[in-house]
Order: structure tokens, then sequence, then C-alpha cells
């Protein structure tokens, strides 16, 4: 059977958890894959309120399959207190959660390492991480020396012998570079992480085969992605992008599962644009109306709690990211959040050294210099977070999501006016 994924087209946080929520009704299977516990999706169901990194969404909804997948880096103390903390609140687990025995681990060396990398960036250099490990172990993962799987920790007398010559090196790299370091001992490390490996055994599995055979089965999948296309580190705005392939691209790499299986590609975007750390943001509003938009959006990150930058929605950057994530139609999230302003601007272009553009460019030079190309729209001041469908909206509300629309050139068949699953619109275009 066909399987859809949900991508965000922005740089993360465009309330992809949501849309992944609802669709979990006509889904069996929800698959994770790529990134690690530096992805934040909130959902609110009945008013409570979850906060998900490494496990997805579907959790949340009795009889669906979890599967975190090959392409994720996973922090095991990490993962098994948000399993424990879902426990708690009467979800079930167990049978439910799966882990690929060939997803990566991240080690407290990797934190020590992304701390190196971040003190030592100059401000203009500073990518702004979460600091909690991914790129290292990405980093270790592409180097193949130090890259370890989970499956490893099935093996303790290997696992103990490859730790050893990995922390020693380790030791020496962070020895030599951070003034306050103190030695790791691949003993200590090695005894956490095989009880780890314990606690997990139940969870640990061959995802690609479990997928397949699903898939086979004519089961429903659907993939869902963590932070945004425009921070893949191919196509995303290179080098303030995360370590993994965020759109849609990296399913096939991420989860083994090829492209032509993906039938239904959902490109989430907010009704505005966000941005958590560095890099440049050509729409960035720092005034009142970027404040604004941060106190009514609370606009904070899920994971780190910082400020998130706010501005306007970016047409080329986003038509970018649909067409690298193969999207065949958008969901238009927090449109409740730009309602009493008086008018709503939309980045149709770029002027870059006086020439006009519409395709995002490679070099992060030339995006710095990115000029905005605006048209404006009416805004609309009636609130909106009641409406139960399209044709109650206001007017400048559905024209405003119709021109978004005509901008990415694909329908917006979802639109989000609210936090929670019942606040949500089918468009029926």
């Amino acid at each position: 059977m066909p399987a859809t994924c949900v991508v965000g087209l922005q740089w993360g946080d465009e309330a992809k958890g949501k849309i992944v929520d609802l669709l979990c009704d006509r889904h069996d299977v929800v698959v994770r894959y790529q990134g690690g516990a530096n992805a934040g999706h909130t959902v609110v169901v009945g008013g409570v309120t979850y906060k998900l990194s490494l496990i997805p969404t579907g959790i949340l909804r009795p009889g669906v399959d979890c599967v975190v997948g090959n392409g994720v880096v996973v922090h095991p103390p990490a993962m098994l207190s948000e399993l424990e903390a879902i426990a708690s609140r009467g979800l079930e687990v167990e049978g439910r959660f799966h882990l690929s025995d060939r997803a990566h681990l991240i080690f407290p060396y990797h934190l020590a390492e992304e701390r190196l990398t971040e003190e030592s960036a100059s401000a203009s250099d500073h990518l702004g991480t979460t600091r909690r490990g991914i790129g290292p172990c990405y980093r270790d993962k592409v180097g193949r020396v130090h890259g370890v799987r989970v499956a490893e920790l099935l093996h303790p007398k290997p696992f103990r012998e490859r730790l050893e010559r990995i922390v020693a090196y380790k030791n020496r790299l962070l020895g030599a570079m951070l003034a306050d370091f103190t030695p790791f001992s691949a003993r200590s490390i090695a005894d956490e992480y095989l009880a780890y490996g314990e606690r997990m055994r139940p969870y640990i599995c061959d995802t690609v085969g479990l997928i397949h055979s699903a898939l086979a089965a004519d089961r429903r999948v659907l993939f869902e992605g963590a932070q945004g296309s425009l921070l893949d580190v191919d196509h995303g705005s290179y080098p303030y992008v995360t370590s993994s392939n965020s759109s849609a691209a990296g399913i096939a790499s991420g989860a083994g599962v090829p492209a032509r299986q993906i039938e239904r590609s959902i490109g989430v975007v907010k009704a505005y644009t966000t941005r958590v750390g560095g890099g440049p943001f050509p729409t960035e509003q720092n005034n009142e109306v970027g404040e604004r938009i941060r106190q009514v959006g609370r606009e904070y990150g899920t994971v780190t709690g910082r400020p998130r930058r706010c501005g306007w929605f970016d047409a080329v950057a986003t038509r970018r990211a649909a067409r690298v994530s193969g999207s065949t139609e958008i969901a238009v999230m927090l449109l409740d959040v730009l309602a009493g302003l008086e008018e709503l601007k939309v980045a149709v272009a770029y002027e870059i050294d006086g020439k006009r553009s519409t395709e995002l460019p490679a070099s992060i030079i030339d995006l710095e210099k990115a000029v905005p190309v605006y048209e404006t729209l009416p805004g609309w001041s009636e609130p909106i977070t009641g409406v139960k469908t399209w044709q109650g909206l206001p007017r400048d509300a559905r024209r405003y999501v119709e021109f978004l629309s005509e901008q990415m050139g694909l329908k917006v068949s979802i639109v989000s006016v609210g936090p929670d699953r019942d606040q949500t619109i089918l468009t029926g275009f």
C-alpha cells in the first residue's frame, strides 16, 4: 500500500506533530526517519499538552505502531525518559514501539564535542545547535571509525572493547581543546549504556524489514519528518542547517523505503515564518510585528525554550522546499495568530545585488543579502479559533490562504486555527 509523509517546509517548528496526530486515525504505523532529541513536537489532545522529541507522535493513538528508523540518532537516557513519561499517562508502549538496530547512539562525549564546536565558533559562525550531541554523532556515523549502532549494545564484550578505543581517542581530542575537561571513563560509559541496552532490548529490531512487511500487508504507513526542509543538510540554508536530510529526501536513507512508495506528501507550513538559532532569515521582523507574532503564537522552542525569530511568510524558500520534498498538498498552521493585523506580507521574490530572483540561492552570502519583494494583502480583525468550516473563515483569511496556495502551486488541504485537534479545517479545494 502506498505511504504518506508529513514534512515541514520551513525552518522547523511548523506544528507537524498536530497533523501527524490527526492522520494517525487513518494509519497503522508511524515512522520517524531522521534527527534526534533536538526535534520537538507539541500535540494538544483534549486540552492536555504532550511534548515529544524522539518518539513518533503516533504513540498518542492506541493501536498505532511507532518506529524510530535507522536514520535517527538516539540518546538512550532521553529516549527511555520519554517512554516512561508516555507510559505514566496510561498510554501503552510495549509491543507498539520499535527501535532500529541500525540507528546510531549518542554518547556523553558527543555532547562535549558539540559544546566545543559551539563555544569555539565566532558570533558570525555560531550555528545555534541544541547541544544534544546530534551533529557530532552524525559526524562519527559518516566518519565510520567511531560510529556505534544500537545493535552493538546487544554484544557486551565487543562493545566494551570498541568503546575503550573510542573513548581513549575522544579524551585525547577533548583534553587538548577544553581547558576544564575531565576525561571520560570507558568502563563507566559501557556499564551505563549496556544497562540501557537491556532496557531497550524489547524494542530493538530490523525496522526496515518491519516497515516493508507492513506495506506488503496493506498496512497504512505514515512517515513523520523532524525539523524542517530548509534545515536539510543538502538542500537547506547551509551551513545553518541540521545534520541530516530533514526533507522528504531523507525517507529512503533514513527508513529504507524508496520514494515510489510515497503517494501523498503533506508539506506543513506556518502562516508566517519562524527560525531558531543563527542563519539568514530574509523576511525576519525585528519590530513590533515580529514581537506580536512571537507572543500570540507562543513562539518558544519546544526543546530549548529559546525565543524563535519571527517574520512574514517566505514563498521563495518554502516553494523550493516543497519541490525537494515532493509535496502534493499543503497544511497551513497557526493562521489564528495573524488575526488582528491590518495587513499581511508575503515574500514572492528576492532582490540580490539588484537582480530579482524567485529561487533560493545556494550561497549563504547571497541569502544574507537577499531583500524580499513583498505582496501585501489585507488582514482580518475577527478571531478565528472557534471557526469550524472553510466558509466560516473571514473573507480576507480565505484570500490569504488562497494566495499562499497560488504561490506554492499546490492546494491547501488543511488549515489549523488553534492547537487542539478539533481546531482544524479541511478546505475542500
